[in-house]
């Protein structure tokens, strides 16, 4: 539905997108995630065709919109845009929601169902008469909603549409966005720096660095495959560096790293210099005096605790095996297993659980 082509943006000399290319396809949801500053809301408001590249194209349905202005105006009419920090006019809320309905001039009678029928599906039904500036933040971006879909777009483009919200709040607009793709088929293009809001979103997700896109996939690809280690860090997976690959017998390898020897899964040859990434919820741990004498688990790496960071209902637990393993386990299973920094444990890992990639600029080892 939208291909995007070389997409380059500068401002100045400072390049914000380097060459983007990238097809969406028509129903589905795609999220950008990427650092702040990468370059997610620039892209999005190119899509949107409130900006202009430097270079590169952009189709919407087959056309270039690099046409002229009345050209660019019916292909924005078939799009919604929903920004960050949600704006409301001061008047009613009925007013903000009709506002695109009354740039087309569209009839009195059909404005008012319309709307209706938009606040309805945001869950502000009754909140008609009501002052849009008297809203809460969570309220504002469902009108915000509201005025985009009133229209009935094609595209709905959500620029980081949760950033500024309450939990219970970002919860009601994620599950909006996902009924409004459901019942509609809208096709959705939304940022976000929330990795598990993409994940839990996204049909597909494209991950965005210092302006170029580096790597796209459904979010088991990008979460738990990523191409390199800038993208593994940003979702949330320390490397392994300094493997090397021992054996190689169809498929399934040897990788010594120090000391230590991992079981996995990769064609690289002998001798390839590797890196190692694993997930932190794929590793379990258990204290070394309470592991069992034969496990299925292929890998069981010996350590110690080093560091233990509580990161929510989960903690966050750095264990030295000459090299650093960081593992994510439930404080219950700290409590019942009475892990403690200095703690011997022992570090249980499928071999189908470590993605292996080649060192950048290796060379085989004889």
């Amino acid at each position: 539905m939208i291909r995007i082509e070389r997409l380059t943006r500068k401002i100045g000399t400072i390049e914000t997108l380097h060459e983007i290319s990238l097809d969406i396809r028509k129903g589905e949801v795609f999220t950008f995630i990427g650092p702040s500053g990468s370059g997610k809301t620039t892209l999005i408001r190119l899509i949107d065709l409130l900006d202009s590249p430097t270079s590169g194209s952009i189709f919407f349905d087959g056309q270039d919109t690099s046409t002229s202005e009345s050209g660019r105006l019916v292909i924005r009419r078939r799009m919604g845009m929903v920004f960050q920090k949600p704006s409301v006019l001061s008047t009613t809320v009925a007013n903000n929601v009709a506002f695109g309905l009354k740039f087309r001039g569209v009839d009195r009678t059909q404005i008012r169902e319309k709307v209706r029928s938009a606040l309805d599906l945001v869950g502000l039904a009754g909140f008609e008469d009501r002052r849009a500036s008297t809203l809460s933040g969570g309220e504002m971006q469902r009108v915000a909603l509201a005025r985009a879909m009133v229209t009935e777009p094609e595209v709905l483009l959500l620029d980081e549409p949760t950033a500024n919200l309450d939990p219970v709040s970002a919860e009601l607009i994620e599950d909006l966005i996902l009924r409004i793709n459901k019942k509609f088929r809208t096709t959705i293009v939304m940022s976000t720096h929330d990795m598990i809001q993409g994940q839990r979103l996204a049909d597909r997700i494209g991950v965005i660095m210092d302006g170029s896109l580096v790597q796209t996939g459904t979010a088991s690809e990008i979460f738990y495959q990523p191409r390199g280690r800038d993208i593994a860090r940003f979702v949330g997976i320390d490397a392994i560096t300094g493997g090397v690959v021992t054996e190689n017998a169809g498929g399934h390898v040897s990788i010594r790293v120090e000391e230590v020897y991992f079981e996995a899964m990769t064609d690289l040859g002998k001798g390839r210099k590797v890196t190692l990434y694993i997930r932190p919820e794929e590793i379990s741990l258990t204290p070394a005096a309470a592991v069992p004498i034969k496990s299925s688990v292929r890998n069981q790496i010996h350590g110690r605790i080093r560091k233990m960071v509580p990161f929510g209902p989960f903690v966050r637990v750095s264990v030295d095996c000459g090299f650093l393993l960081t593992t994510l386990i439930t404080r219950r299973s700290c409590t019942e297993l009475g892990l403690d920094v200095g703690t011997e444990v022992v570090a249980g890992i499928k071999a189908t659980a470590i993605h292996v990639l080649p060192d950048e600029g290796m060379k085989t080892l004889s």
